[in-house]
């Protein structure tokens, strides 16, 4: 290279050597020579340099490169999003004559936000709700990605039991959501193993989801200190394992067991008791039609003391307390069809009927009946629940109450109850 430079560098040398007379000239052009050739020394330790700095900023602007990627792969990784929803309710009670005279309510449901976030394989998902009434949480927990098919929840997490996340289409729900068994959240620890066709999960849960239960302010349904019983849940385990049959020209079905066994701790006598559930469900999609069928059996053993009315248990949900039957039968039957339509902003129409009844155990008791006809309406991000609710000793539907004004509905009943009925339209918004 650095002859090439001396070639460039000077003038060209004859092709030709002269005759020996042209010996002195010859020894001095080869003088010059040299002494061009040390010239270019300094040339080429200055290249030496340039070249070294010229490595040194490649690697700095790598490294930055390299840095940025990692910054936006971790940035991805860590992401979270909010969301949440306002919704307006009206409401016409056929079995309240002030209802009836104003020709309905339009009220205040709730707003509520979400977050659910991912560092890597972290997770995280809570959602609190402010009603006009009580502000409660609705689950709120961490989570981690063990593999692709296991993942593990702490905190305020669903109880796996039955039909998931809902058994019902509806937006007022069913019976069994009033007994504490579906969609019930409580505090504990869940795994969840997902490997089509297989859903397993196992839970277990030391209490609900306040940790106090004497609050009846709570979105789920649980047994409560309240109207002279002092009983609690505890140390419960939960069990359920699902299996989905794909159709690949109809649709698929989901076959479900459940299990549940907890203690009940009683304050005055401070003695554990216990309760179990047990259930099997069929969740089927065809087409646009869905089909929920479920069998539960359920029944709370609680340590009282004695002279108190061991038939019922108290629970509470709702800023509110009564007692339900402490072991019957739940019957669930559900059916919605979808209709994909282009009317402006609406894309579908789900219309559905939804039947729950509790067949109480106790020869006296009274059944209680929920029966739901009604549409959802899917405008995204509006989604508007229009419900003909009608029920037979069921919770918030005219149902008999004590001499102090206690529901009664889920407890011993009335025979004389008669179906009453809700028209409720639920507008939400949510993003």
């Amino acid at each position: 290279m650095l002859f090439l430079f001396a070639l460039l560098y000077l003038r060209p040398i004859s092709a030709s050597l002269p005759a020996e007379t042209d010996m002195e000239a010859l020894k001095k052009e080869i003088e010059e020579l040299k002494v061009k050739i040390e010239e270019l020394e300094p040339l080429k330790e200055k290249l030496t340099v340039l070249e070294k700095k010229l490595t040194e900023a490649q690697a700095r602007h790598q490294h930055e490169l390299d840095a940025e990627a990692a910054s936006r792969t971790a940035d991805a990784q860590n992401e979270v999003d909010l969301g949440g929803a306002l919704r307006f309710t009206y409401v016409y009670r056929d079995f309240r004559k002030e209802s009836e005279d104003k020709g309905g309510d339009l009220e205040f449901d709730l707003f509520r936000l979400n977050v659910d976030g991912a560092y890597r394989d972290i997770l995280v998902s809570a959602e609190y709700r402010w009603y006009s009434y009580m502000n409660v949480i609705h689950h709120g927990w961490i989570g981690y990605d063990f593999a692709d098919t296991w993942q593990g929840q702490l905190g305020i997490t669903e109880v796996p039991f039955g039909i998931l996340p809902y058994a019902s289409h509806n937006w007022w729900f069913g019976v069994p959501y009033y007994v504490g068994l579906e969609d019930d959240y409580d505090m504990g620890l869940k795994f969840i193993y997902e490997e089509q066709p297989w859903n397993l999960q196992l839970a277990f849960f030391k209490n609900g989801e306040w940790g106090d239960a004497s609050k009846t302010d709570r979105y789920s349904f649980d047994v409560v200190k309240a109207l002279g019983q002092e009983n609690e849940e505890t140390n419960q385990i939960n069990a359920r394992l699902a299996y989905t049959w794909d159709h690949p020209q109809w649709g698929s079905t989901e076959l479900g067991l459940s299990g549940q066994w907890g203690q009940l701790y009683n304050d005055r006598t401070a003695s554990m008791g216990d309760h179990w559930a047990a259930a099997v469900h069929v969740n089927g999609f065809y087409g646009p039609w869905n089909v929920m069928l479920e069998c539960a059996r359920y029944d709370f053993s609680p340590k009282d003391p004695p002279g108190t009315d061991d038939r019922t248990v108290v629970m509470g949900g709702f800023d509110t307390a009564f007692p339900v039957a402490s072991d019957g039968t739940l019957l669930i039957a559900n059916v919605s069809y979808d209709v994909p339509v282009s009317w402006g902003p609406i894309n579908k129409l789900r219309f559905y009927n939804d039947y729950s009844i509790l067949i109480k155990d106790q020869y006296d008791f009274h059944n209680t009946q929920i029966n739901t006809l009604g549409c959802l309406i899917s405008a995204p991000p509006l989604y508007t629940y229009v419900d003909i609710i009608t029920g037979k000793n069921a919770p918030f539907l005219g149902v008999p109450t004590d001499i102090h004004g206690t529901p009664q509905g889920l407890g011993p009943g009335d025979p004389d109850a008669d179906w009453e009925t809700r028209f409720n339209i639920n507008i939400g918004y949510y993003f």
